[in-house]
């Protein structure tokens, strides 16, 4: 009998052990967050549980705008920018990595964009040629990674850097 409630008592701790253990694993498990709309080659849209959700800006990139604001006019190639982000992030979830600073002067937060594959989606805009460097300091953390993708994609003529582009 006594052998009987230790065995039984053994496998209560064990299973009490696994599952402080996997709720240990959980907490440190990244959040993946999904992707509701794309606003442009640079901004989206995901949902965080709130009402609105949350605006996420790349963070070391700028894509071409895709309609006339006060400050700046639609850019060439940023059609394509915002549809090629859309492809990218459609149904998808993704996981955001801050830099020194987590949001912009509109309140946006400033993101460096992951998807579950592990796709660095601000890395590849630039590799693609749809989007182009800008490092604003202190968001550093990828600059020179940025700056030789985009250098690389100048030289293989991709996207914005294509010369056969015709502008409509």
């Amino acid at each position: 009998m006594k052998q009987r409630l230790l065995i039984i008592l053994i496998i209560i701790i064990s299973f009490l052990d696994l599952s402080c253990i996997s709720s240990r694993e959980k907490s440190i498990l990244p959040e993946y967050l999904e992707v509701k709309s794309v606003v442009d080659g640079d901004t989206f849209w995901a949902d965080n549980g709130s009402e609105k959700g949350i605006k996420i800006r790349l963070i070391g990139i700028d894509a071409p705008e895709t309609r006339n604001t006060g400050r700046k006019a639609i850019g060439y190639f940023g059609q394509q920018s915002k549809e090629y982000l859309t492809r990218l992030l459609e149904n998808k979830k993704v996981r955001l990595e801050y830099d020194v600073d987590k949001t912009d002067q509109y309140n946006r937060t400033l993101a460096y964009v992951f998807l579950t594959d592990g796709t660095f989606v601000n890395a590849e805009l630039v590799r693609q040629g749809y989007a182009m460097v800008m490092t604003i300091p202190p968001n550093v953390k990828y600059a020179d990674r940025f700056v030789k993708l985009e250098r690389k994609a100048r030289k293989n003529n991709k996207g914005l850097w294509n010369e056969n582009h015709a502008e409509n």
